[in-house]
């Protein structure tokens, strides 16, 4: 009998524009779409329903592939998933990949195996074989967070490019005119996107941000960017910092403290996220609150409506509008306070 991936093979293309032709035949261009079907023709390939694969009267269960829990956001969008789940009556299956491709794939061999009805991934990698893989099966998938804009799946997701334009506004209408920005822009797209739009907001007064790189997203990354800010001399500091999340600009707040640098005296700091602890920290920061729990109730529901209407679902792509919520971390810099 032949496979799905005989006929990728057989057309010249990925399995995952087979699953397209069958499954969302609008995605693909015409022509690739016809030597699909001619090759499922040649081959006498029969698809796998879906209606087949699961029993009436079988509880639906998702499965839930999570980057790293070791970040409280990740947590966050996890609780608000299981809740939704559970007042539906729908089973959830976690998974944690800790920043680790091949561990993720483990895991999603393991939802697959365990015979979810379908996965809500927020990937180590925004763009990944493992996931066309997925596809190929048939298996319906929901991106959270992480994700590639352009992907034809379900989607949801910050407006990344809205939060760095509200925290550029706040520090331009501050007065800050030296700023930087600290985060994992090779990690994921989101820093990128959240960068675009800090920049975005500081063009329009003729101010170019400095860029700064971490290898993650953890506190550890926010104190060695901390540290090689303050290795420079005091008048190069920059007035003020966005940080391409809450841990890493935690971890700069620390290495700040440790040096006698005051915050927001010296250097103001925004973050991305509010996590809870960004409230409770020594000095309460200034952050995009993003809306984490519900980022997972909404995946469910995407989710469902999928593995429920597969015939007749259309993708949607759910851009959250991200709040700035400003706490003790930002003030004016020193030269505008004193010119009042």
């Amino acid at each position: 009998m032949a496979t799905i991936h005989d006929v990728a093979k057989y057309a010249g293309v990925s399995a995952g524009t087979v699953s397209n032709v069958l499954n969302r035949p609008g995605y693909v261009a015409p022509k690739t779409r016809e030597r699909v079907l001619g090759a499922i023709a040649d081959l006498g390939f029969t698809p796998v329903q879906r209606a087949r694969k699961f029993p009436a009267g079988r509880q639906r269960t998702l499965g839930l592939a999570l980057a790293d829990l070791a970040n409280p956001f990740f947590v966050d969008v996890a609780l608000g998933a299981e809740a939704e789940a559970k007042s539906l009556g729908v089973g959830v299956v976690f998974v944690h990949s800790g920043d680790d491709a091949a561990r993720e794939q483990d895991n999603l061999d393991v939802l697959v195996q365990q015979r979810v009805h379908g996965i809500m991934i927020a990937p180590v990698r925004a763009l990944d074989s493992a996931l066309e893989r997925l596809d190929a099966r048939d298996i319906p998938v929901v991106f959270v967070d992480r994700v590639d804009e352009t992907i034809e799946h379900c989607w949801v997701k910050t407006d990344d490019v809205a939060g760095g334009r509200l925290a550029g506004e706040h520090l331009i209408e501050l007065g800050h005119r030296e700023l930087a920005f600290v985060g994992n822009f090779a990690g994921t797209v989101q820093v990128d996107r959240r960068f675009d739009g800090f920049a975005a907001a500081l063009a329009g007064g003729g101010v170019v941000p400095e860029r700064i790189a971490t290898d993650s997203w953890r506190i550890t990354d926010g104190r060695q960017a901390g540290a090689a800010i303050v290795g420079r001399p005091r008048k190069e500091l920059p007035t003020a910092i966005m940080c391409g999340n809450d841990l890493t600009a935690l971890g700069v707040l620390l290495e700040f403290a440790h040096h006698g640098i005051r915050v927001p005296e010296d250097v103001s700091i925004v973050g991305f996220d509010d996590l809870s602890w960004s409230e409770a920290a020594t000095v309460p920061l200034t952050t995009v609150r993003q809306r984490r729990t519900e980022m997972g109730r909404r995946a469910v529901h995407l989710l469902l409506d999928e593995i429920d209407h597969g015939d007749t679902h259309t993708h949607r792509h759910e851009l959250l509008v991200p709040e700035l919520v400003i706490r003790a971390s930002t003030a004016a810099p020193r030269s505008a306070r004193s010119t009042v």
